[in-house]
């Protein structure tokens, strides 16, 4: 028993460092909030730089025609501006994408299509390849799932003006569909907390920030001479940023920027994304841990960034509470554990107190309406616990480098659906592991308030509703594949499974 209270003890004081640390960059941002950045304007027409937007798209049928058509109405001059469609579809993208390329050529937009036949390096792969042949002094990049606002070049390109030492700007994302469900609302409040706050407070303070991958503006000479994209991790943007930071670039968070982004619909969806940020962020961690130990930062700057790479251990290490507290209900010196318990209790409220800072700075008057989806972002974020800490012990092992992308549904308003879409993803594997935990817990919790220990019952729950929460959604979610199965119907495959007997065999691994 002594063991597994050490145990305990350790990975709460673990858990408490990631939790103090969301107090710690609310108190930054609050420090900070009212830092303002000079807001130069567009210069004359000739003084322009040159502009690569570079699209990278897997399997977007439902959204590559929606991403196009916003991207060639951004405000800036045509003969200025290329457009890159980076695309490593095996499905009808590509032919969709071909139409609109001959379409907007005609009408003199410099836009091309740059179709893999493979993908080695996944994204940074198709990110390097199109650099190739990129003729833009910066480079522009969004997902599939966005949909640019037209003066976004004239919101960030002037800001590199007279900065030689800017090698990235990053932008906030809005959301398409945050009023869908009450997952995506969660999602919403979640990512609002993540810009809003966390990037607003370490751009402002001189800590060390992620390229979040989209709707961001990198100087071309920065990739270049920052060692290029590389696809040792599936976190190829988190890794060249920190990169292009330690070869002396700095970088700029734009909070009043917005580009608007659809939310995954689906949990699956969901977890699918966790788990590759989970994973990859990890895998950075490994790469570059050390390299920011031995940095000439400051003790604070390289403090920060080692919390901030390996985030994603607090799920790993939620899950060993989650196994651990049931079994110390059952004996005796239980109070060694009560002041940990607490003191967890505590600092575990610093993230619904970020999440609130952000949404009453973005939102003033109506971030109550976004914050009634706090309850269920908590059960989130402990219901993901399995699915991260799997994704977390592959990129610890160095188990496989996957891309798995985020499947879009171009859901728009509560009439579109994505149930049946040949992109959703079938259930997770996982479910049964997550119902497991919640039956597990709720063990927990009986044992518990059986042997007085109410004080424990509240923080176990937690698990219960949790892990309940995601497994039982993740079977609702799944219900359609079910009463086709009943039914003997088939089920529409995916667009990679469709091409299972092509050549295309790494990007049919990227989708399993």
């Amino acid at each position: 028993m002594s063991i597994l209270i050490f145990i305990y003890v350790l990975v709460a004081v673990l858990l408490a460092i990631y939790g103090c640390n969301a107090w710690i960059l609310t108190a930054v941002y609050t420090r900070h909030r009212n830092d303002t950045v000079p807001n130069p304007s567009l210069k004359a027409k000739h003084n322009l730089p040159s502009i690569t937007v570079q699209l990278p798209v897997f399997n977007e049928a439902l959204v590559i025609e929606r991403l196009v058509n916003s991207v060639v109405r951004l405000d800036y001059p045509t003969h200025l501006l290329q457009i890159q469609i980076l695309d490593d579809s095996t499905d009808d993208t590509t032919t969709i994408a071909q139409m609109l390329v001959d379409t907007y050529c005609r009408q003199g937009f410099n836009i091309e299509l740059i179709h893999r036949h493979e993908r080695p390096g996944f994204k940074a792969g198709a990110l390097k390849n199109g650099l190739n042949t990129a003729t833009g002094e910066f480079i522009v990049i969004f997902d599939a799932d966005f949909i640019p606002n037209s003066d976004f070049l004239r919101q960030t390109i002037p800001y590199f003006a007279g900065r030689p030492q800017l090698g990235f700007i990053q932008t906030r994302w809005g959301h398409l569909n945050r009023d869908y469900s009450w997952l995506t609302m969660a999602q919403g409040l979640a990512l609002d907390g993540h810009f809003a706050i966390e990037q607003t407070a370490r751009s402002r303070s001189g800590l060390l920030i992620n390229f979040n991958g989209t709707a961001g503006v990198w100087r071309r000479r920065c990739i270049e001479t920052s060692g290029g994209w590389q696809g040792d991790t599936i976190s190829e943007d988190f890794d060249l940023s920190y990169r292009a930071q330690f070869a002396g670039w700095q970088c700029l968070f734009l909070r009043d920027v917005v580009a608007p982004a659809e939310i995954p619909p689906q949990l699956a969806a969901f977890k699918r994304q966790q788990f590759r940020w989970a994973k990859g962020s990890i895998q950075c961690f490994k790469k570059l841990g050390w390299q920011v130990l031995r940095s000439d930062y400051s003790w604070w700057v390289r403090y920060q960034a080692i919390v901030h790479l390996s985030s994603y251990l607090a799920h790993p290490l939620m899950v060993i509470l989650a196994l651990v507290t049931p079994i110390l209900m059952w004996g005796e010196g239980t109070d060694n554990v009560r002041f940990p318990l607490i003191y967890l209790s505590l600092v575990s409220l610093g993230p619904p107190v970020l999440y609130a800072v952000a949404q009453a700075s973005l939102y003033p008057g109506r971030w109550r309406n976004h914050y009634k989806a706090m309850p269920l972002l908590i059960l989130l974020g402990s219901g993901i616990a399995l699915n991260n800490t799997k994704a977390v012990i592959e990129a610890l092992l160095g188990v496989g480098n996957v891309f798995r992308r985020t499947p879009k549904f171009n859901i728009n308003s509560h009439a579109d659906r994505w149930q049946d879409s040949v992109y959703r993803l079938p259930i997770d594997g996982l479910v049964l592991g997550e119902l497991a935990l919640a039956l597990y817990s709720l063990l927990g919790a009986v044992i518990a308030l059986l042997n007085g220990h109410v004080f424990a019952v509240p923080f176990i729950l937690l698990y219960v509703l949790g892990f309940g929460y995601v497994g039982l959604q993740g079977l609702w979610d799944a219900r359609h594949e079910w009463w086709r199965w009943l039914i003997g119907a088939k089920s529409p495959r995916p667009p990679a499974e469709q091409s299972s007997r092509s050549h295309r065999g790494e990007a049919l691994s990227a989708e399993r």
